[in-house]
């Protein structure tokens, strides 16, 4: 098969979806590697290394998704990239389709199979390609938190984990999976109260046993994610269902309730957010203020810290892209309950029942 690696587009997304070493695996395996030019150096991987692991470089965007069978990427084909796809051609990367009717319908109409990162399914019921750039994500979300509270951010002014004599900042985290757990474990470790809520009482239980005493495990209901809510400076949004539209855990009217210049960080905002004001935004213009709260939005942060995320992501799943390539959907489908789940288009017919869920009328 050949496999086509593009130069991502999407603003300030420095990661790649293969690394040298990846391209010299797939060869092994008897198939062709086309990389575009530059598409590493975001990463930190120089065009030599891909072609001494045996990749043809590609100069002009376009011919990597003409001549490739298969296009491995990091984020949802953009703009142009969408004219580009061509009916069969497998597209494996992450799409969140449940975020944009607009792109599922553009990714329809090419016909495209599309297999998707972030609805891959293991045995364990695990997300095996969703959880690295989780973990990236939930780290983050504090680290900018932490940073768009200070004053000159439009913040309240204060630091996480305070100092003797005075309160650390109050952190609530909606959702204990992957980004919540990360979060917590970041947030805590910066002296910060933590609350961290989530429906599973199972799970509630094990992060009490495992995390800090700065970190409380609460049930989440609607009366308690207002009281703590109104009490946060800092919230993260770590809700996910997978493939699904996130639901909305915070409505606008509670804004009004939170303290001036308390911080959203919405890692969801993905796949819609859990937060109703919540709307994408850029690693270059990653913030805007609603009612006195400050909204962050970015959708792609693990791009910004390309070289951890590239490495991270790209151990994960290149197994996966090996199989895929060698064995194709159909066996894949049939044979192998990961790729039945992954696969959330084909011929034009939404394939995934959590994406077809998405647009249900």
């Amino acid at each position: 098969m050949i496999v086509g690696v593009p130069r991502e587009i999407k603003s300030d997304e420095y990661r790649v979806a293969m690394l040298p070493v990846g391209v010299a695996m797939l060869r092994q395996a008897g198939h062709e590697v086309i990389v575009e030019a530059g598409a590493g150096l975001g990463s930190g991987f120089e065009d030599a290394q891909y072609v001494e692991a045996g990749a043809t470089i590609e100069t002009e965007h376009g011919r990597v998704f003409e001549r490739a069978e298969m296009i491995v990427k990091v984020k949802e084909p953009l703009g142009e990239e969408l004219d580009m796809l061509r009916a069969g051609q497998v597209v494996f990367t992450y799409f969140h389709f449940a975020a944009s009717k607009a792109l599922t319908d553009a990714c329809l109409k090419s016909k495209i199979t599309a297999v998707a990162y972030e609805t891959l399914t293991d045995a364990s019921g695990r997300l095996p390609l969703l959880t690295p750039m989780s973990e990236v994500a939930g780290r983050m979300s504090v680290q900018e938190g932490a940073k768009y509270l200070e004053k000159p951010m439009m913040g309240r002014g204060i630091l996480l984990g305070g100092v003797p004599g005075v309160e650390p900042a109050d952190v609530l985290i909606l959702g204990a999976g992957v980004v919540g757990t990360n979060a917590a474990k970041v947030a805590a470790g910066m002296g910060a109260r933590v609350v961290i809520m989530d429906v599973n009482l199972d799970r509630l239980r094990y992060l009490d046993d495992v995390m800090p005493p700065n970190v409380r495990g609460v049930y989440c209901d609607p009366y308690a994610v207002r009281e703590h809510a109104v009490q946060a400076d800092l919230v993260i949004g770590a809700v996910l269902i997978p493939g699904g539209r996130t639901p909305v855990l915070i409505q606008k009217d509670l804004l009004k309730q939170m303290k001036n210049g308390a911080v959203i960080v919405d890692v969801g905002v993905d796949q819609g957010g859990c937060v109703e004001t919540t709307r994408p935004t850029t690693h270059s213009n990653p913030t805007y203020i609603i009612d006195g709260v400050v909204h962050y939005g970015v959708t792609n942060m693990p791009g910004a810290v390309g070289r951890t995320s590239t490495q991270a992501l790209c151990h994960a799943t290149q197994p996966y892209v090996i199989r895929l390539a060698s064995q194709g959907i159909d066996k894949l489908v049939q044979n192998d309950a990961a790729f039945a789940s992954a696969l959330n288009m084909r011929d034009g017919k939404i394939t995934n029942p959590a994406v077809a869920g998405a647009f249900a009328a």
